[in-house]
């Protein structure tokens, strides 16, 4: 079976600790890899590792830190693939607000997978791969949420420029739609419910995906050594409506 691709295999997971990469790393871990996740805070990380297997290595990384993530890669062996979900999103007219805050989602979302990239390429061993993620922003914006637009656009385009200047490293982007996960508890807050209630009222598939189901995409990228360059949606089909 193709997911056999997986066991024994480094996979790293940056910003593991919750949510989509959470899913991704307990999912590599049960098909036979090796993970290593990442997160803002130790402590989530370590937790998130504990549930998830004895083996699973955790770590403190904020991709925001460029020294913080050249340090981290230099001292890991050999990697296979790496998933990139650090990524928040954060809401606000394009003439509202401190323009620095507004652009810090973009700036993690991109400039933070760039750094990656730099640390973790000279690592990646042959038939490897790096997934970043878009989202589906990049084709349905939705005002208020312009930061996450060009972000998640950035990402994708990334992956196809990468697959072209740093093959034969695979490069390839998960772009999920609404997921049910915990970024959402902090942009919506007590309204979470009641948004994606309605969100998914108007999908062809009447329903919100969950983190599992977007983890089931990066780590098929990971484990399909033809697939580079692509994007994989995982959005309910939100751009057909």
């Amino acid at each position: 079976m193709i997911t056999e691709n997986l066991k024994n295999k480094h996979v790293v997971i940056v910003g593991g600790s919750s949510g989509i990469g959470r899913a991704v790393a307990r999912i590599a871990h049960e098909l036979g890899a090796r993970v290593t996740l990442t997160g803002t805070g130790a402590p989530a990380a370590r937790a998130t590792a504990q549930t998830i297997g004895a083996e699973v290595q955790s770590a403190a990384l904020d991709v925001n830190d460029e020294q913080q993530v050249n340090g981290f890669f230099a001292q890991l062996p050999a990697i296979d693939h790496v998933y990139v979900a650090a990524g928040s999103t954060k809401l606000g007219g394009i003439l509202e607000g401190d323009l620095d805050q507004l652009m810090a989602p973009f700036h993690e979302r991109l400039v933070g997978s760039v750094r990656v990239v730099r640390a973790a390429a000279g690592k990646i061993n042959p038939g490897g791969s790096i997934t970043f993620t878009g989202g589906v922003s990049t084709d349905r914006p939705v005002p208020g949420a312009w930061v996450s637009g060009i972000g998640t656009a950035a990402a994708e385009q990334l992956a196809r420029v990468m697959a072209l200047e740093l093959a034969p490293i695979r490069f390839n982007a998960v772009a999920p739609g609404y997921t049910d996960t915990p970024m959402w508890d902090k942009v919506l807050g007590e309204n979470k419910r009641a948004v994606l209630e309605g969100v998914a009222g108007k999908l062809p598939v009447r329903k919100i995906a969950t983190p599992e189901e977007v983890a089931s995409a990066v780590v098929f990228m990971m484990v399909n050594l033809s697939i580079t360059g692509e994007i994989i949606h995982v959005d309910g089909g939100a751009r057909l409506v």
